[in-house]
Formats: structure tokens, sequence, C-alpha cells
């Protein structure tokens, strides 16, 4: 089947968009290919299409474990076999789902980086027929990128077991050197390719609000700009606080971070999807994956870290294709909080050292033992008992573990446990129970062997999809079990974990490198000077310097951000331009009038009359509310 078949056939479409079809050659001619493609570029196809083409099965390697499922449900439903490897399975699980990507022709697995280091895995993948790895994400594999996550480097040993398997690294936020970087770490070979796609968003407006009242601000944007929207902010307490505060005026908001249960999120997740709800206030845990293209404005109540983080956020507005705004709040002391950043992320040397020597202290660690050691690790307790602030403790194990003196693992899942307290003559007694229970009962019992000698692990997604009950009944229902003391259930939680690299040094021994500290702490502080940049910026198109910031260089100003609408068209003569600002404040004076409406007194005009209005909005000197406008 040729690649314009395939993507009739299971997708339904007629032509590819941007550089799909440019990757999809590349990478299906054999060449490792960088395809670098801007939130809502169609990434899935340039990677989907051409390993339907080819023989075996391709590995996708994603951090993301709710763009898994998706994914792997979408392909299903258009009848092609996909399957999922991540953390929070039983070993077993992984066991049936690696040997169906050997015998079971299966054409796409996607696995977490995690992952792909396990001994099971490696030695599965000897067997498997690879036809191409795709690297989704693969900003996360450069330490100079704003999202470097170490298990991604593992990907290097799984190349060199797949010599002459060509790899397709995609992401949507890449630097000159960071997609450099990108190449090297993945083992590029000679030959491979860079396809770019222009990172301007035509539709989409990108706006900095200057105010001291983010909340008051962010009422009137919403009021303004119809249409669903995400909030996002840093803080998982401010993420219920601004939800709380939209729903009290009559905006129907619901929150989103990581320390929710993963059966809320999907609620709240699929309720904002289907406009039950229309503002989602997040941390930077919500968006990826996620598809929804008539979202008209993403508001950034805090400032990011990065240009990358805020462009790839900002570019979750607009996927439709038609008019969406990315606006900015941002206050007087947000410089400051800004600058603490760069403090928090690297603490002095002589911190870290100290953190090191209060970790052996916490897991009584002696001199030259520990390697190879693996602790539970709880970082509340262990700032309280060492008088440490979370974020700089956090960030001070971050930069042990890239210096090579312990592993350390935020976000480690732990499959849920169950055992029966009640013997099992006791259990079939039991005749107080609906029939979603007796059902679910039943089929633990099949499924699951020792349960009333000693915990087992479950999957509540394994057993909702085999008894048709929802993920959150499924969990209802064991947390009932449980409270009349039938079960002991543990639901699954993520547990951090220490793991010792190598022996307990002493303190003042430890060497952190330049490449580890000075460098990467150069880096991250340029990234934060490049927002603020981009905030107090009042005289460059914010289009232009987003642009310019990833290597592409723009000649012409975007039009439509708020520095480009503060200033009159500059190829309009003053005397037309108030000729058509003096009809429109005129015409707003008789009565409010729709946009169509108004456009329809200027059709002579065309795009001048169009430029007009948005200047005239932009300065606040005339009104949109609900689409219609006022003076």
């Amino acid at each position: 089947m040729t690649y314009q078949t395939i993507l009739k056939e299971y997708w339904g479409y007629d032509s590819f968009r941007g550089i799909q079809e440019e990757i999809i050659d590349s990478i299906g001619s054999g060449h490792d290919t960088l395809g670098l493609m801007p939130t809502g570029g169609g990434k899935s196809i340039a990677f989907q299409v051409p390993a339907l083409a080819k023989q075996g099965i391709c590995i996708v390697v994603t951090p993301l474990i709710a763009l898994m499922k998706d994914q792997v449900r979408h392909l299903r439903k258009r009848g092609i076999k996909a399957i999922a490897v991540y953390s929070g399975m039983t070993r077993g699980e992984i066991v049936i789902a690696l040997d169906n990507c050997i015998y079971g022709d299966y054409k796409f697995l996607y696995i977490s980086p995690e992952r792909l280091a396990t001994e099971l895995f490696i030695t599965k993948v000897r067997s498997m027929r690879v036809s191409m790895i795709t690297v989704d994400e693969s900003h996360c594999i450069s330490q100079w990128g704003y999202d470097f996550r170490p298990a991604y480097l593992k990907i290097a040993d799984i190349r060199k077991l797949l010599p002459d398997i060509p790899v397709l690294a995609l992401t949507a936020t890449a630097t000159p050197p960071v997609a450099k970087d990108i190449q090297d770490k993945l083992l590029f070979r000679e030959g491979s390719r860079v396809i770019r796609m222009s990172f301007e968003r035509e539709n989409l407006a990108y706006i900095v609000r200057k105010t001291e009242n983010k909340i008051e601000t962010l009422m009137h944007i919403l009021e303004t700009i119809a249409g669903s929207a995400i909030v996002y902010t840093r803080s998982r307490k401010r993420t219920k606080e601004i939800a709380d505060r939209l729903n009290r005026e009559g905006v129907t908001a619901t929150f989103y971070h990581a320390g929710l249960n993963d059966d809320v999120k999907d609620l709240r997740q699929k309720a904002w999807v289907n406009d039950e709800i229309r503002v989602m206030v997040a941390t930077n845990a919500f968006g990826m994956g996620i598809d929804k293209p008539d979202v008209r404005s993403v508001v950034h109540a805090d400032i990011p870290d990065s240009p990358e983080a805020y462009f790839q956020e900002a570019g979750r507005a607009g996927r439709d294709g038609h008019k969406a705004y990315a606006i900015l709040l941002y206050a007087k002391g947000d410089n400051t909080a800004l600058n603490k950043r760069i403090s928090d992320a690297f603490p002095d040397k002589a911190y870290i050292r100290e953190v090191y020597e209060h970790i052996n202290y916490y897991f009584e660690m002696a001199m030259g033992d520990g390697e190879g050691c693996t602790f539970a690790f709880d970082l509340d307790d262990f700032c309280l008992k060492f008088k440490h602030f979370p974020v700089q403790a956090d960030s001070a194990l971050k930069i042990l573990t890239k210096a090579g003196y312990l592993e350390y693992t935020e976000e480690q899942d732990n499959a849920s446990q169950l055992l029966f307290i009640v013997r099992r003559d006791e259990l079939y007694l039991l005749n107080s129970n609906d029939a979603d229970t007796d059902r679910l009962i039943n089929l633990i019992l099949r499924s699951y062997t020792g349960l009333f000698s000693d915990y087992a692990y479950i999957n509540e997604e394994s057993l909702a999809v085999r008894t048709g009950l929802s993920r959150e009944r499924i969990y209802q229902l064991l947390l009932n079990l449980s409270k009349r003391q039938i079960i002991s259930y543990i639901p699954r939680k993520r547990t951090p974990f220490i793991l010792y690299t190598r022996e307990r040094m002493e303190k003042d021994s430890l060497r952190i490198p330049p490449e580890i500290y000075e460098d990467r702490k150069k880096s991250y502080a340029d990234r934060i000077h490049a927002m603020i940049d981009y905030a107090n910026s009042d005289d460059k198109c914010r289009s232009r310097m987003l642009l310019r910031y990833f290597g592409e260089k723009n000649e012409h100003n975007c039009g439509q951000c708020d520095v480009c609408l503060q200033q009159p068209p500059q190829d309009m003569h003053k005397d037309t331009f108030e000729r058509i600002a003096h009809r429109m404040r005129l015409l707003l004076k008789e009565s409010p009038i729709s946009h169509v409406e108004m456009m329809k007194h200027f059709e002579e005009e065309g795009e001048r009359a169009e430029q007009v209005l948005q200047y005239l909005l932009a300065e606040e000197r005339i009104k949109l509310k609900d689409g219609t406008l006022s003076s």
C-alpha cells in the first residue's frame, strides 16, 4: 500500500498536512530523521503511516501514559493492532504484552523510557521484528532542553541493539543547540535528516497583560473571549482556588494536577473535552496528548520557566485553525519570583553536599556501604527531620542523580494490592452484596491466586474492562469492601525511591562537574531571562520573538499580538485610519452590534477595517463581550 492509500483507508484524509509527507518519505527510506513540528502539526500520522507500510512493529517511546492509552485506543478503533507497556503494570502483564509483540502481529508498541532499560524488555526486543523506533517528546533526551529526563538516555542502548533500524525523533519545541543534541544522543547515522515545520501560528494571537489583580483580569478575559479555555498555574493549591472562584462567578471550571487520583483526572478531562466544563485550571501536568482542537484561549496565570514550555502550552489553543488567544498575565513581582527559581533549581554546592550527608543519616548508611541499595523515600518527612525546604531538597537530589551518586525517582508507580481478610468459606456466606460487587469478587478470585494468604497486585483498569464497569465504580466497590473488612485494599500510588548507585562517600569528596551544574545553571538562567524579556518587551512582535528563539527568522510582524495592535497599521494613512475609527465609534453609540454586522458596514474598506477594529479593541476604546461590540 502507498502512504496515500494508508492515509485514506485508516484516517479518511485525502492529503497530508505541512511536513508530514516529507518526514514519512525520509523515515520510510531508512534515514534517521528529526521532525520539528509545533503542537497540532499532526505528529502521530508522521510515524503511524510509515510504520503501517513497513513489515514488523514500530516501537514508540513516550513518557506520557495518558497519551499511550489514548493512541492505542484510537489505533484499535481503526483496526490496527497496538499495545502499551508502562509503569504500574505487573510483571505478568508486561510479559504477555511483549510476547504479543513477538508473536501477535502487532504494529505498534508504546513504551515508557523507564521500561527500556529493564532486563525483561532487552531480552524480549531481541526477538521482535522491529520496523522503526519513534521517540516522541525527543527534547527530553537533551540536558540543554527544558524538560530533560535521564531515562531517555537509555534509548541509545536500544539503538545499539538495533543498529540498522531507523529512528524518528519528534518534538514540538527545540532550539538549534537542542536539535543538534537530540541527534547526537540518539546516535543518528550518516545521511540523517532534519525536517522543520514553521513554528508560526497565524491564527494564534500572543498577548501579555500587565496586571496586579490576575483573577479580575482573568475574569475579564473569559467574559471577552467565548469558548473553551485552559488556565495554567504553577501551584496545585492555586488550581483549586482559581477554579472555585470561577465557579462562584458563574463560569464552569474544574482543576487538574499530578496529585489527583487517575480516575478523577480522567473524569475531569472528559468533562472538559466534552464541553460539560468550560475552563480547565491546571498545572503543567495537563495538556500533552489532549486532543481538543477548539480551545479558544490559553491563559498563563504564572510565567513558565522557558519559552519552550510556554510555546508548547500556549500552542494548545486554536488547533482547529480558527482565531485563538495565548495570554500571559504578568505582575511586577513576577521577575523576582522567576529569578528565585534559578537558585531553587540550582542551590549552592555546599547545600547539595549537606543534603547528601543528611540522606545518609536518614537511611543510616555507613561509610563505604550503600551501592545497589534502594529505599522508598518520603521527601516531606525527610525535610521535616532535617529542616530543608522541599523545592531546594528536590533540586539537590536531582543534581546528585545527574552527578551519578544517587538515583532519585520522583514518580515510580506501585500497583494496587489486595488481600482477602475473611476466609474463603466466609466469603461465600455473604449475602449483602449487590450484583456489581458479586461480579467483581468472582472475577478477582478467577484472575489472581494466593489472595487469602498474601497481598496480590491487581489492575483496576483490567478489572473495569472485564466487568464492563467504570474504573471509578471498581474503585468505589473495592473501597466499600475494605470498609466492610472483607478485603485489605492498598490503592495504586506513586512513591519516590532512592537508589545508591555507588557506596557512601565523605560529602567533601563529592565532585559535581561543570556540565552538571554551572553549564546547566547558565542554560536554565538563559531560558528564565528569555521569558522575562518576552513579558517585558513592548516594542517587538511577540510571535517574532518566539520564532527567533527557536532559530526561525521571520521578517514580518504577526499583526495580531498586543504589541502589534498597539500601533496603528503602518501601511494605512492616518486620515484613513481616523475616518474608519470615527465611523465605528458612531455606529456603536447608536447600539451594540456583532462583529459580522460591523464588517458589513465596511465591506468597501476590506482588510483595513479589520485592522482598525483590532487596534480599537486592543486599546480598549471599544469592547467585545460574548461576540457583541459596544462603545
